[in-house]
């Protein structure tokens, strides 16, 4: 799928600044996220996950990217606005059921939640300031 007149330098930048948004975010809170998830020593890392998250973090800056440029103007506001509408609309819901039916705790929710309205606010951020 395409999107004419898409700023993939833009669609880069909101990949690499909602990623390190994240390591911060998870830096601040990774305890709790791991008390969330029952986990109670840190795994070995393993490069994998983090490729996997900024691969899966850059395909999710270019469809916003398509989103906002397909909804009209591109601005700050709007690309904001869009960012927090997919996030409560799709990202938030979907979290909550998968949490519910894991049985998981909504502190789990919370930390999760909040990392993922982040990474879109942050995203919409750059896309508005860069443009589609």
């Amino acid at each position: 799928m395409t999107f004419s007149g898409i700023s993939y330098f833009a669609v880069l930048i909101a990949a690499v600044t909602a990623f390190a948004f994240g390591a911060a975010w998870y830096g601040v809170l990774g305890k709790r996220w791991m008390a969330a998830i029952g986990m109670t020593e840190q795994p070995k890392p393993s490069p994998a996950p983090f490729i996997i998250a900024f691969v899966c973090q850059l395909f999710m800056a270019w469809m916003l990217a398509g989103v906002i440029g397909h909804l009209g103007e591109v601005s700050i506001s709007n690309s904001l606005l869009t960012a927090a509408a997919v996030w409560g609309g799709f990202v938030l819901t979907t979290m909550v059921v998968n949490h519910r039916f894991q049985g998981a705790t909504w502190s789990l929710s919370v930390i999760d939640g909040g990392h993922w309205l982040g990474v879109l606010l942050i995203m919409g951020l750059v896309i508005g300031l860069f443009g589609v």
